[in-house]
C-alpha cells in the first residue's frame, strides 16, 4: 500500500456514535490537500478546482478561506451550491442540452453577482443557448470545449473549431471567453509516459490556440487539466491558464497507487464493521457496493489501511467478503476505515459524511449537490 495511504492516517478513538457504512472525510487531509494545490499550481488565482468530487458547502469554504475564487463543476445543482457560498467565477463544464438550458438561464437571473461560464462543442448547442440567453435579456460566458483525444465531449481542434469560435462571437447572449482543455485520458503510471502524452497534448493545443490569436480571435482563459496532467500542465506558466484538477481535493486510493509521485494523501473513507465472522481468515463487513463506487472492477473498490493485504473475495448490495489472516483479530461489531478507490461516485452515494480532524468525529457535513436539482 502507498506510504500515503498508512493507517496512522485514518484512526478513529471513539467510532462508537458513528453509523455504519458512512462515509468519513478526514478535514486536516483535505486541508493538506488543498495546501499542496495551491503551492503547486502557484497561486489560488490559477486553480479553478471541479467540486464532483465532494459535492459539499463546507469544503467550497475552506477552499474560499484559502483564496479559491473560481471553482468547476458539472451539474446546475452543483452551480447552484457554489453560487449559494459566494463564488464569484463558476464554470459549469457540461454542454447544456434539454431543460438544463432554461435552468442556466435561471441561474444567471437568480445569481447576477456571479460570473457563470460553460462549455460548447457544437453549433446547434451555442445557437439554442444563445437564443434563450438574448430572449432573457442575459449574457454567459462560454468556452470552447475542445477534444484532447479523450474523446468523450469536445470539437476537434481545427477549421470546424475555428468556425464555433466564430460563430459564438457573433451570438448575442454569449460572450466567448476561451477556450477547455480536459485530458482526463492521461493516466499513465509511469510519470515519463504521462508527461510525453501531456506535452504531445498540450503542443496541439497551443497549435490551435496560436492560430485562433491570429485569426484575431481573442481568449481571455484557458481552463484545463485533470488530476493526472494538473502537475505537469502547471509547470507551463502560461498566465491565463487556469487548473481544473477535482480528485485532488479529497484524492482516493486509486490515484494514490497511480500517482505515487504526488504528495496527496486520500482524504474520503468509509467507516465499516464486522456483521458476521464465522470462517477462519475471512470476515464480513458491511460495506456493499450500494456505498462504494462500483465502476471499479469487483475485486478491486476499496483498500484497508489497517489491513493492506486484505483481499475482496464477494462483495453484493449490503455486504463485503474480505481474506487476510489479520482479520482474525477482530471481533463482531469492530470498526474499520476502508478507503474508496474513486473518490467521485463514493460521495455521491452518501446523504452526509461524518467529519474527522484530530482521530475525533467533530462534524456532519451534507453531500449537498448529491441531487440534480436544489431549487432551479
Amino acid at each position: 500500500m502507498n506510504k500515503n495511504q498508512a493507517a496512522d492516517h485514518y484512526t478513529i478513538h471513539d467510532a462508537d456514535e458513528i453509523f455504519s457504512p458512512g462515509l468519513l472525510i478526514f478535514k486536516e487531509l483535505v486541508e493538506h490537500n488543498l495546501k499542496a494545490m495551491i503551492q503547486m499550481a502557484g497561486g489560488p488565482h490559477r486553480l479553478c478546482p471541479h467540486c464532483k468530487t465532494h459535492k459539499t458547502r463546507e469544503i467550497i469554504r475552506i477552499e474560499k478561506a484559502m483564496g479559491i475564487m473560481s471553482h468547476k463543476c458539472a451539474t446546475v445543482a452543483e452551480a447552484e451550491m457554489l453560487a449559494t457560498e459566494g463564488i464569484p467565477e463558476i464554470l459549469l463544464a457540461y454542454q447544456m442540452v434539454g431543460p438544463n438550458l432554461k435552468r442556466m438561464v435561471e441561474l444567471v437571473k437568480t445569481f447576477p453577482d456571479t460570473q457563470f461560464t460553460t462549455l460548447i462543442d457544437h453549433p446547434t448547442a451555442a445557437g439554442q443557448l444563445g437564443r434563450l440567453m438574448k430572449l432573457a435579456d442575459q449574457e454567459i460566458a462560454v468556452l470552447i470545449d475542445l477534444n484532447p483525444g479523450m474523446d468523450r465531449t469536445g470539437i476537434e481542434p481545427g477549421p470546424n473549431a475555428m468556425e464555433l469560435l466564430e460563430m459564438v462571437m457573433g451570438l448575442e447572449g454569449l460572450q466567448l471567453q476561451g477556450l477547455h482543455w480536459y485530458d482526463g485520458q492521461n493516466r499513465h503510471a509511469d510519470l515519463q509516459q504521462r508527461r510525453l502524452a501531456v506535452d504531445n497534448g498540450w503542443n496541439r493545443f497551443t497549435l490551435f490556440r496560436d492560430q485562433v490569436l491570429m485569426n484575431g480571435i481573442p481568449i481571455q482563459r484557458i481552463v484545463a487539466a485533470g488530476s493526472g496532467s494538473f502537475p505537469i500542465l502547471a509547470e507551463k506558466g502560461e498566465p491565463q491558464l487556469q487548473l481544473s484538477p477535482g480528485t485532488t481535493v479529497l484524492f482516493d486510493s486509486e490515484l494514490a497507487e497511480i500517482f505515487p509521485e504526488m504528495p496527496f494523501i486520500p482524504a474520503i473513507g468509509i467507516l465499516t464493521r464486522v456483521v458476521s465472522r464465522n470462517r477462519w481468515n475471512e470476515v464480513t463487513l458491511d460495506v456493499g457496493h450500494k456505498s462504494c463506487a462500483a465502476d471499479q472492477p469487483a475485486g478491486n473498490r476499496l483498500r484497508f489501511p489497517q489491513f493492506p493485504n486484505a483481499k475482496e473475495i464477494n462483495q453484493t448490495e449490503e455486504h463485503l467478503v474480505i481474506s487476510d489472516p489479520a482479520v482474525n483479530e477482530l471481533n463482531l461489531g469492530d470498526a474499520i476505515v476502508a478507503l474508496p478507490r474513486h473518490a467521485c461516485p463514493t460521495t455521491a452515494v452518501h446523504q452526509f459524511a461524518d467529519v474527522i480532524s484530530n482521530h475525533e468525529r467533530v462534524a456532519q457535513w451534507k453531500i449537498a449537490a448529491r441531487d440534480r436539482m436544489l431549487t432551479i
